[in-house]
C-alpha cells in the first residue's frame, strides 16, 4: 500500500468521525445553522428588510420571509451583480456561478467565502466515506478525470464568474494535481465535441482510476474512447473502478455503462447545484443506488420541504427536518451562506431513510406531466423503463416524455422519444410493458388509461445521438447541460421529431 494510500484511510477515518457528530444530531444541527445564518445576514439589506434581528424561530421566519425563486429574488440578485455590498450576504460574493433559465435568461448565483468551502468539502468527503466504507485505496494512486466546464472566467463589476464546475477547477488540492486530468489547456477548449476529442487523446494511455460527470455526457467520452481502442473502457483502463456522477438518475443509463466499460464499476451519486452541495451516496457503492443519498445539514445551508402537491396552493405548509416524513415528495427549499433565502432550486426529492436522512431525487417542479390531471414525476418514467428494461439485452442512450394533446386520430397519449442502443425486437410490446410499469407508478395515469382518457403510451424511436444532435442545435451540447426527463408541452417533443 502507498503512502498516499495509507494517508487518505487516515483522513477518511477523521472525516467520517466528523460527519458523526451532526449525524447523530440532525435536529439539533440544522437549527444551529439556522441561527448561523440569520445573525451573519441580520445586517444586510435582505435582513433589515425581512425584520431578521426580530426573528426568533422558524415559525417567525416563515412568517417572514417567503418563498422565492431566481426570479422572485432578482431586484436584490441584480444589485449584488452590480457590485453592491451587504445585501443578501455580508460584503460582496467571491463568485458568480452563471447558469441558464428557461425564463430568466442567464442566472448568477452567488458563491460566497463561507459557501464555496462546502462545496469542495462536500466533493472531497464522498469520496472519503467511500474509503471508510469500502477500505478501498488503490486508486488514489492512479489518474482522475472530471469532465467539466471551461474554467476561464469572466468579470463582472469586479466580481469573477463562470459555470460552477468550471469555478471548481481553481480549487483542486496540490496533492490531488498530479492525478487529476485533463491538462488545463484541454480543459478550457470551449467547443465540446473538441473538448472530449482532446480528452480522448491525452487519457487514452494513461491509468485512468476514477473518472466522473453527468452520465450522458460520460457515455460521449466513453464510446469515443471504444471508437479509438477498438475494445470496452474497462480494456483500456484496466483499473478504473470508480464512476462518480450527479445531475441525472444513473439507473436509465447503468446497462449501457456497463457494456461499454465491460464489466461493473463501484459508482458514488452526488447531489450537486450552483446553490450548493446537498448530498451524497454513502453506502452500496456496487449497485443500484436505491438507498438514496446522505443529506448535509451540517454545509451551511437550512432546509425546508414543501409537499409538492401542495406547492401551488395559497400559503402551503413549510417543513423542518423534524417533521418530514418517508416517500412523501417534496420541493427542496433552501436558506444558505451565500445569500439565498427560503429558495426554490426547482428539484424534488423524496426520504427514504430518516435515521440517518437520505433522500433520491425524484425530479423538478416544473418538469411533469399533468396535461389531463395525472401529474407524472420523473422518478416516476425512470423507474418504469428500469423495469422495463429488467432482463432484457434492450440498452437506452437517452429519453425524454411529452404528452401528445392532439393527435390527428384516436384518444391522447404520452409519447416516449426514446434513442435505443439496443432495440426491443418486438417495440409494440415494450411500449406497453413500459406502460404497465407506469400504471403501476402512478394511479392517476392509471385511471387515465383504465376510463379510456388516455391510451397507451407510445414510443417515437429518436436516431443514434439524435439528443446530442437536438443539444448541439439548442447551444447546449455538454457541459452541465441535460435533457429535462420530462415536459408539459410540446416545446422539445416538436423539435425532436426532426431527429
Amino acid at each position: 500500500m502507498s503512502v498516499k494510500s495509507v494517508a487518505a484511510k487516515i483522513f477518511a477515518n477523521i472525516i467520517h468521525r466528523k460527519t458523526q457528530k451532526w449525524v447523530q444530531n440532525p435536529i439539533e444541527t440544522q437549527q444551529k445553522v439556522f441561527q448561523n445564518l440569520l445573525a451573519s445576514a441580520k445586517n444586510t439589506q435582505f435582513g433589515k428588510d425581512h425584520n431578521f434581528s426580530k426573528i426568533k424561530n422558524f415559525e417567525d421566519f416563515a412568517n417572514q420571509v417567503p418563498i422565492r425563486d431566481y426570479e422572485d429574488l432578482r431586484t436584490y440578485v441584480d444589485r449584488v451583480v452590480k457590485g453592491e455590498e451587504d445585501i443578501l450576504w455580508k460584503g460582496k460574493p467571491i463568485y458568480f456561478a452563471k447558469t441558464s433559465g428557461t425564463t430568466s435568461g442567464a442566472k448568477y448565483i452567488p458563491l460566497t467565502k463561507e459557501s464555496m468551502p462546502f462545496h469542495i468539502e462536500a466533493a472531497r468527503n464522498a469520496i472519503l466515506n467511500y474509503i471508510h466504507e469500502t477500505g478501498k485505496t488503490a486508486f488514489v494512486d492512479g489518474k482522475m478525470i472530471f469532465l467539466q466546464g471551461s474554467p476561464i472566467l469572466e468579470e463582472k463589476n469586479g466580481i469573477n464568474l463562470g459555470r460552477l464546475s468550471g469555478i471548481v477547477a481553481h480549487f483542486v488540492p496540490k496533492y490531488l494535481q498530479k492525478n487529476r486530468m485533463p491538462s488545463w489547456e484541454t480543459n478550457c477548449i470551449e467547443d465540446w465535441e473538441t473538448k472530449v476529442d482532446a480528452i480522448v487523446a491525452e487519457t487514452f494511455n494513461e491509468n485512468m482510476t476514477v473518472i466522473s460527470g453527468i452520465p450522458s455526457w460520460v457515455q460521449m467520452y466513453f464510446e469515443k474512447l471504444e471508437q479509438k481502442g477498438g475494445k470496452a473502457v474497462g480494456d483500456i483502463f484496466k483499473n478504473f473502478n470508480l464512476f462518480i456522477y450527479g445531475g441525472v438518475n444513473y439507473e436509465p443509463y447503468r446497462a449501457k455503462f456497463e457494456n461499454l466499460i465491460g464489466r461493473k464499476v463501484d459508482s458514488i451519486e452526488l447531489f450537486p447545484a450552483s446553490e450548493g452541495f446537498f448530498a451524497y451516496q454513502s453506502r452500496n457503492f456496487g449497485s443500484r443506488n436505491e438507498d438514496g443519498m446522505l443529506l448535509l445539514l451540517n454545509s451551511g445551508i437550512f432546509y425546508e420541504f414543501v409537499k409538492s402537491d401542495e406547492f401551488f396552493t395559497n400559503n402551503p405548509r413549510r417543513y423542518t427536518i423534524g417533521e418530514v416524513g418517508l416517500n412523501v415528495n417534496y420541493v427542496l427549499i433552501i436558506s444558505t451562506n451565500a445569500g439565498l433565502w427560503a429558495y426554490n432550486i426547482g428539484d424534488t426529492i423524496q426520504f427514504t431513510s430518516l435515521k440517518p436522512y437520505r433522500v433520491i431525487v425524484s425530479g423538478r417542479i416544473k418538469h411533469y406531466i399533468s396535461a389531463f390531471g395525472e401529474h407524472v414525476i420523473g422518478k416516476e418514467v425512470e423507474c418504469a423503463l428500469k423495469e422495463a428494461m429488467e432482463n432484457t439485452s434492450i440498452r437506452v442512450n437517452e429519453f425524454t416524455v411529452a404528452p401528445q394533446i392532439a393527435p390527428e386520430s384516436g384518444l391522447p397519449y404520452h409519447e416516449w422519444f426514446i434513442e435505443f442502443e439496443n432495440e426491443p425486437e418486438n417495440p409494440a410490446a415494450f411500449a406497453l410493458k413500459i406502460d404497465n410499469e407506469m400504471r403501476k407508478q402512478n394511479s392517476y395515469y392509471d385511471d387515465l388509461i383504465v376510463g379510456k382518457v388516455l391510451k397507451t403510451l407510445v414510443v417515437s424511436k429518436v436516431s443514434k445521438n439524435g439528443f446530442q444532435e437536438y443539444m448541439k442545435s439548442i447551444g447546449k451540447l455538454g457541459g452541465q447541460n441535460k435533457i429535462p426527463r420530462l415536459s408539459n408541452d410540446r416545446k422539445i417533443a416538436d423539435l425532436l421529431k426532426t431527429f
